[in-house]
């Protein structure tokens, strides 16, 4: 089952985006990379990152972290239906959601991240995932054309499809946007460019295999 082993995030500063990540996520360098680009890009991007924690409490230590270092607030931490979340949009321009699908806090608070999920704005769901199904990936669930989520190995980042209009809604920005989408997928199941433009990278070999 291939799976996405990373992202590399395209970023004009790369020290000061690494100070960022570090400052308000203290992020695995690992999974999140980064690299320098001066791409053309303008508004929505079409993909956000999910930070997924264990509890509200954690929620807000992400949200005023990610604050302290710079981050522009989007939609607030709050309540909503399936569980409690905000919004926020690094310096370099990639946006933010730290989540929990739980709405009370059950121990210490930490800034401890359970998961990092991709979150692909695509226009036409089913295609798209039938596009990374026949490159590998394991569809973990689906409604229909609305959103797509697939397996992931542990340690990896998990892959989810959701429509780009819907998208934007969730994180509170305009869907109106054009260039680069400044990230790359890393992944055994490439190197590939998606329907949508997203590009995925095979994974660099090392220089014993």
């Amino acid at each position: 089952m291939n799976s996405i082993d990373s992202v590399t995030l395209e970023v004009a500063d790369p020290t000061a985006a690494a100070r960022f990540y570090s400052d308000a996520f203290g992020l695995d360098r690992e999974r999140v990379r980064l690299r320098p680009s001066d791409e053309p890009t303008s508004g929505f991007r079409g993909f956000t990152l999910s930070l997924v924690v264990s509890q509200p409490g954690d929620v807000d230590a992400l949200h005023r972290a990610a604050l302290d270092a710079g981050a522009t607030r989007l939609k607030p931490a709050e309540k909503s239906l399936w569980g409690y979340g905000g919004v926020v949009q690094a310096p370099d321009g990639t946006i933010w959601q730290l989540v929990t699908s739980t709405k009370k806090n059950t121990g210490p608070v930490t800034r401890a991240i359970d998961e990092i999920v991709l979150l692909l704005g695509v226009e036409d769901v089913k295609a798209t995932r039938q596009f990374y199904v026949e490159r590998g990936l394991t569809v973990g669930k689906s409604f229909g054309g609305k959103y797509v989520e697939f397996k992931g190995d542990p340690g990896s980042v998990k892959l989810s499809l959701y429509k780009r209009k819907a998208l934007g809604k969730v994180t509170g920005v305009s869907t109106e946007g054009s260039g680069s989408h400044r990230i790359a997928l890393v992944s055994p199941a490439g190197p590939f460019t998606d329907p949508d433009g997203y590009v995925c990278e095979a994974p660099e070999r090392k220089p014993d295999e």
